[in-house]
């Protein structure tokens, strides 16, 4: 018998009356930024961080900040650990739909060096272990839009799962958004084997880093209605056009492309143009890497 987690913030009021989905990952993630270099042997002092990550929930997370009815379709162990980053992520605003699972809650350990690029290590757990008959309709009903991270793409069942959920919201015509993630998962997944999937998928919004796009070898415009290329400090490209990202000191850069994604999908299912919402996504984005940990 399976058993959820159903958690709504009471009492939010939400300016905007578009409901965003994400479909994915919800972990912990424990951030240790040392104060300098790490060398083989060290041992320094850092700033030690335990908190929500997962892209799908750090979209969703960002979204509600921002004023926006967010909603995490997800799976977590039935531990202490599940429950604490459930209640968290209801407070800030999201609504949460999670499957519990006999595998301990998913984890990643995030390294962050000095400048603000990051190394993970991850024990999945129970976080790709959603599947397509967990899924309700009630869980899918009256999105604006769906947002897939690669990562939901990566590992079964959670793929199978994800693939239902757009093929279940394309019937209420819902906008469906595809984030690339990670081209070392995109390399060890297939390029080609995501190029086909993205094809399938066929989605509206795509978010990708150059070396993302560089792993599927196929024309962008292939891949999606419209794509964003997500340049890191330099800002995004989008329609051909260069949208700059304000200086900002970098801190730490994990979430930063999950708060660029949920600014760019509020904007744009509220109806500003790919280029106004490009500005605002790089606007958050920068407030995303100038604190510790993946979350506002």
């Amino acid at each position: 018998m399976l058993h959820y987690y159903q958690l709504q913030r009471l009492g939010a009021s939400y300016p905007s009356l578009d409901l965003i989905a994400a479909i994915g990952e919800l972990l912990l993630d424990v951030t240790v930024a040392p104060k300098g270099l790490l060398r083989p042997g060290d041992d320094q002092d850092a700033h030690i961080r335990l908190g929500g990550g997962g892209q799908a929930s750090n979209f969703c997370a960002w979204a509600a900040s921002l004023g926006e009815r967010s909603r995490l379709i997800t799976r977590v162990g039935d531990d202490a650990a599940g429950r604490l980053l459930v209640a968290e992520l209801a407070a800030s605003g999201v609504e949460v739909l999670a499957a519990r699972g006999s595998e301990p809650t998913g984890v990643v350990v995030v390294l962050v060096e000095p400048g603000g690029e990051r190394t993970f290590a991850r024990q999945r757990g129970a976080s790709t272990g959603l599947r397509p008959d967990d899924l309700s309709d009630a869980w899918l009903s009256g999105l604006r839009l769906l947002h897939v991270p690669a990562y939901a793409l990566f590992h079964e069942p959670l793929a199978s799962a994800a693939r239902r959920a757009v093929e279940l919201v394309r019937v209420h015509k819902t906008l469906v958004s595809v984030d690339l993630s990670s081209a070392i998962g995109l390399r060890e997944y297939g390029g080609a084997q995501m190029a086909k999937e993205l094809l399938r998928l066929a989605p509206d919004l795509l978010f990708a880093t150059e070396d993302e796009l560089a792993e599927l070898n196929l024309p962008p415009g292939r891949l999606a209605r419209l794509v964003v290329v997500k340049l890191g400090a330099r800002g995004c490209r989008v329609l051909g056009r260069l949208v700059p990202a304000p200086l900002v000191d970098q801190v730490d850069t994990t979430g930063a492309g999950d708060a660029f994604a949920a600014a760019f999908c509020a904007a744009y299912v509220e109806g500003s143009t790919p280029l106004e919402a490009a500005g605002r996504a790089v606007l958050v984005a920068g407030r995303a890497v100038g604190r510790l940990g993946a979350r506002p």
